[in-house]
């Protein structure tokens, strides 16, 4: 057991507490249920989400706006990441790194830390009773962390490198299609590939720096699960005093902005190729049309020893060795629905193929009531599941809570899903295929497909790819009938200028500015 002496006068005060709140507590005999959405509040300047479902454990996260988007030189983020949690890292100035191991595993506790693009989480697992203790602990590494030259040397940049070289094809192509549809932003990559320079960029003082800038009242967010908002308000407002409210260095990331592109990159090895189009963000209108169009989609079998019979799993079947599975990765304005299919070059090719035919044969054709029955119910199961046990619930109510935005609420986002029909996924899927896709392949380049081999390269659109099969069609037509149909696809306009309420000659729209055009050069060579 921790010796009293070891902790502070708050955490000693909730351990003699501890005998009353048990007897205190409702026993276990009856069924809670659970609340179904995290309740926001701000606590001490402080914003504050929580659910309780009054259970043995809680998890307590500090969700901060320190991910891959925010970072002003490439690496910070990671390196921040690493150094919190490590057993011979994370000192304090209270605490040794020591200390703060032998007191959480005594406490039967767990601590991680991760990011994504948009945000830095620390985060810890323990028993409901030990709320002080844990909450104390992620304040005093937000404000008291020491970033030490040699820590830095010998820890935190092996660990880097030792990452670096982990970054997988599948990892590299997804960087890679982020990168082409926002370039900066939500384009800077997950993880730094090997051949990422951060040798000149990262070192113990520039992560101090962006340590300063994120960890502020202003850029964190605190998500319980498992815990009440009074136990919260009791201990987040004296512990976390001493985060600042504001820093002197503030971090700029400009709004996202959607390019679309392409990317080929040769690495021996695996093969993989993403083919991805403008998603939903968090809290999107389109957000249900979307997610039901990735569980239609699918490709990752929810049965074991079976495929499924999704879209992507049917095309998977098409090519052996080939894995295709449909994502939305959302973020705070952003979003991208990607397709991405990883194995062997040549199946990868012939699955990425019939992936975009299933596609564009919903955008043609619409889906069946039982296909749309099947992907809302994969769908309602996804944003349930999130939010109750996987932990994606508190990422995502930090970060929505850290960029201003509502949190998500579990009841109205499954009543939206069941809205959904199948005209609006057969639209969802148009829109999709009209946009400018972002594709990139990893791999054998030689036998890894061009976007222009799938119909998707810069420049083409879903009109052009009805187009160019109108064309197919109607010249396959018998001659009469060929004449017939290209002139129905050709198009003009003409206007007419009305005078004293009397039509003006009808004339051509294109000869009309063109003729304009030549009047006008002439009266300024004149």
């Amino acid at each position: 057991m921790i010796c009293r002496p070891a902790l502070s006068r708050g955490s000693q005060l909730a351990l003699r507490r501890q005998g009353a709140a048990k007897l205190a507590q409702r026993g276990f005999a009856a069924v809670a249920s659970p609340k179904s959405s995290y309740e926001p509040t701000n606590i001490a300047g402080v914003k504050v989400a929580s659910r309780d479902d009054n259970g043995p454990t809680t998890r307590l996260a500090v969700v901060a706006k320190a991910g891959t988007r925010y970072e002003p030189t490439p690496g910070l983020t990671v390196g921040l990441e690493e150094f919190a949690f490590k057993a011979r890292l994370f000192n304090t100035n209270k605490r040794s790194a020591l200390r703060i191991t032998r007191e959480a595993e005594l406490l039967g506790g767990q601590l991680q830390a991760y990011h994504t693009r948009e945000a830095l989480v620390l985060q810890a697992n323990f028993l409901r009773e030990d709320l002080p203790y844990f909450t104390e602990l992620l304040a005093e590494v937000l404000s008291e962390t020491r970033y030490t030259t040699h820590e830095y040397h010998e820890e935190v940049q092996n660990v880097i490198h030792l990452k670096q070289a982990k970054v997988d094809a599948a990892a590299v192509a997804l960087d890679a299609a982020h990168s082409v549809a926002f370039h900066t932003g939500l384009g800077a990559p997950l993880y730094p590939t090997p051949n990422t320079p951060i040798s000149s960029y990262l070192n113990e003082y520039s992560v101090a720096s962006f340590a300063a800038a994120a960890y502020t009242k202003a850029n964190i967010a605190v998500v319980a699960d498992g815990a009440s908002e009074a136990g919260l308000s009791k201990w987040i407002e004296p512990f976390f005093q001493s985060v600042p409210a504001q820093s002197e260095s503030t971090l700029s990331a400009s709004a996202s902005k959607y390019f679309g592109g392409e990317q080929r990159i040769a690495r021996p090895g695996r093969n993989s190729l993403v083919i991805a189009f403008p998603g939903a963000a968090l809290n999107a209108p389109n957000s249900p049309e979307i997610a039901v169009l990735v569980g239609l989609l699918g490709g990752e079998s929810t049965i074991k020893w079976s495929p499924g019979f999704s879209l992507l799993s049917n095309a998977a079947a098409a090519a052996p060795g080939a894995v295709a599975k449909a994502a939305n990765y959302a973020y705070s304005d952003a979003g991208l629905l990607a397709i991405q299919v990883n194995g062997p070059a040549a199946a990868v090719r012939k699955a990425a193929e019939e992936a975009l035919k299933a596609l564009k044969g919903v955008a043609e054709g619409g889906v069946s009531q039982e296909n749309l029955a099947k992907a809302i119910a994969r769908a309602k199961y996804t944003v349930l599941a999130g939010s109750e046990t996987s932990g994606v619930g508190l990422v995502q109510t930090g970060t929505n809570l850290v960029h201003g935005a509502q949190v998500v609420q579990a009841a109205e986002a499954v009543k939206a899903l069941e809205g959904v029909t199948a005209d609006k996924i057969k639209e969802a899927a148009k829109t999709l295929l009209q946009g400018k896709a972002s594709v990139a392949a990893v791999g054998d380049l030689h036998v890894l497909p061009f976007a222009a081999d799938l119909g998707l390269n810069g420049m083409n659109s879903y009109n052009r790819y009805l187009a160019v099969a109108a064309r197919a069609v109607r010249r396959s037509l018998k001659e009469d009938k060929r004449l017939a149909a290209e002139r129905r696809g050709q198009q003009e306009l003409r206007f007419a200028k009305w005078t004293n309420g009397k039509q003006g000659e009808v004339r051509n729209l294109a000869e009309a500015n063109a003729q304009q055009a030549v009047e006008s050069a002439a009266a300024g060579g004149a």
